[in-house]
């Protein structure tokens, strides 16, 4: 079996499973998880969630910050008090 083969066969209850997994450090049966295992749970949720999962409600997700210091088509933002450096 592939990766992709084995991504493709991540169900939601084994989604969940990783997750709690990770987040508790532990297996459903109270074994620990090592090192590479925390990585390979981590790979797999970021894999299925890239798959399944809209961005808004993925793992770590951060919403954009609106701005205002853009202009408007073809307008520069100049912050006060500054002025552009000129070569001569």
């Amino acid at each position: 079996m592939d990766i992709k083969q084995l991504l493709e066969s991540i169900t939601p209850d084994i989604y969940e499973n990783l997750k709690t997994a990770i987040e508790l450090g532990k297996w459903a049966d109270g074994r620990k998880l090592d090192q590479e295992q925390k990585e390979l749970c981590m790979q797999a949720v970021i894999a299925y969630e890239q798959m399944h999962v809209p961005a808004e409600e993925r793992t770590g997700y951060i919403p954009p910050k609106s701005h205002s210091h853009c202009g408007g088509e073809g307008d520069v933002a100049e912050p006060e008090g500054e002025k552009p450096l000129k070569w001569q």
